[in-house]
């Protein structure tokens, strides 16, 4: 039984480590373009800025929601799990 409780929180935290490093990458990747654009002022440089916003941004819902759903249900993926608020 422990060691079930001990797989399930080594899972969460890996969960939580790998969309934080995910974030990382995402913030990271865009530091070419954002000196290319405000620093020499490279008009297709800023397309790629405004198209690597756009993707943190889903990402940023997308972290949203699990918190969401797991601080109402207790755990991602559990059934039942963030029913109810999901609409509102």
């Amino acid at each position: 039984m422990e060691n079930t409780e001990t797989t399930s929180n080594h899972a969460e935290t890996s969960n939580a480590g790998g969309r934080y490093a995910e974030l990382q990458r995402l913030v990271a990747g865009m530091a070419g373009d954002f000196a290319k654009f405000y620093n020499d002022g490279n008009k297709a440089a800023g397309t790629r800025v405004r198209n690597a916003m756009q993707e943190l941004k889903t990402f940023a819902q997308t972290v949203r929601t699990e918190v969401q759903t797991i601080k109402n249900g207790g755990k991602a993926g559990e059934p039942g799990a963030g029913d109810g608020d999901a609409e509102a």
